[in-house]
């Protein structure tokens, strides 16, 4: 006889949870410590402030816990029913101990498996693939998908190239079977290692192993090739959203939101400007946290939560480190 695993029509968001830190860094602070000024920021990137995880005892699962618990009060679900929790982050506590396997431990997911997912600001937009995948096979009906990063801990406060755009923060969503017409629909998801040059942490891994002259050269902070890597992220991000749009003969006036990685202000306007989007149907949050990687989709369904209703399409986009990109599809389910 064979054994057929049967799934669920969709793989649904069914609860949010967030966290951010709450000091600010604002942008007359980065004026007191980089040469840079208020407007230079805010035309360059639109980003005014950011939030900074201060505390040098707390890593990245500290803000996913508390993501992971904001989500779990508002859905009053037992932690015991998570079956699997998945965090999207670039800046794990540690080398080897999954920060994933921390949080599911302190949220006390007892009857989950946990993992890392490293896809830099892709992270978020893969671990959806990712979780919606494991629900309609069929085999698991809570997956708990965490976006979250303590960028601070890998910024160099001297280099105005990235210390402008980076903040801290986390972002939680629940993917549960559903039988209903509404959840994950499609995605189109790319890299290009080639890119790898362009956007990166030189030292730490196997291949430049940490070593005193790593450290004093600054090899463990983020480089970034601003100018390539905005050519490429404008290119891509607005390449795979219309890719998804015209694969699923959706009529971009019938679309809610696009929910776009926020990197920079000029990236997000030229991708909804390739799919003739109004200003009003794209969400933003970067004035407010910046570019908090894995956590900025998240953070964006949080913001907007309440304008949300059953049936929306939303289209979602981001771009980063690798090069990882892509776009995806999704109806949202309350």
């Amino acid at each position: 006889m064979n054994y057929v695993i049967t799934g669920p029509k969709k793989a649904a968001i069914s609860c949010l949870g967030a966290y951010v830190p709450k000091h600010k860094l604002t942008n007359a602070d980065l004026e007191k410590m980089v040469e840079t000024n208020n407007e230079w920021i805010i035309a360059r990137t639109g980003i005014k402030e950011r939030r900074i995880l201060k505390d040098p005892s707390k890593g990245t699962s500290f803000m996913a816990i508390n993501a992971a618990k904001d989500l779990l009060r508002k859905k009053k679900i037992s932690p015991k029913k998570i079956e699997v929790v998945i965090v999207a982050t670039i800046t794990p506590d540690m080398h080897v101990a999954a920060t994933a396997a921390q949080v599911a431990s302190e949220i006390g997911a007892e009857n989950a498996f946990a993992y890392d997912l490293q896809a830099a600001c892709s992270g978020f937009l893969y671990g959806m693939s990712t979780a919606s995948s494991m629900i309609t096979s069929g085999r698991y009906k809570n997956v708990l998908l965490i976006g979250a990063d303590k960028m601070s801990s890998i910024v160099d406060y001297e280099d105005r190239a990235t210390c402008i755009i980076f903040g801290d923060g986390a972002g939680a969503v629940l993917f549960e079977a559903s039988d209903s017409d509404f959840g994950w629909e499609d995605e189109y998801l790319r890299s290009d290692g080639s890119g790898r040059k362009y956007l990166n942490i030189k030292a730490g891994g196997s291949l430049l192993p940490t070593s005193r002259l790593t450290v004093e050269n600054k090899m463990h902070n983020l480089y970034q090739d601003g100018k390539t890597v905005f050519k490429y992220a404008v290119s891509r991000m607005s390449d795979a959203t219309e890719q998804i749009i015209k694969r699923n003969k959706i009529d971009p006036k019938k679309i809610a939101y696009l929910v776009p990685h926020q990197a920079n202000s000029r990236i997000i306007d030229a991708t909804a400007k390739r799919i003739n989007l109004p200003t009003e149907k794209v969400m933003r949050n970067i004035e407010k946290y910046g570019n908090a990687t894995a956590a900025t989709l998240p953070l964006l369904l949080k913001d907007y939560e309440k304008k949300l209703r059953p049936g929306d399409k939303l289209i979602f986009a981001a771009f980063g480190g690798g090069f990882t990109w892509g776009a995806a599809y999704l109806t949202w389910s309350y």
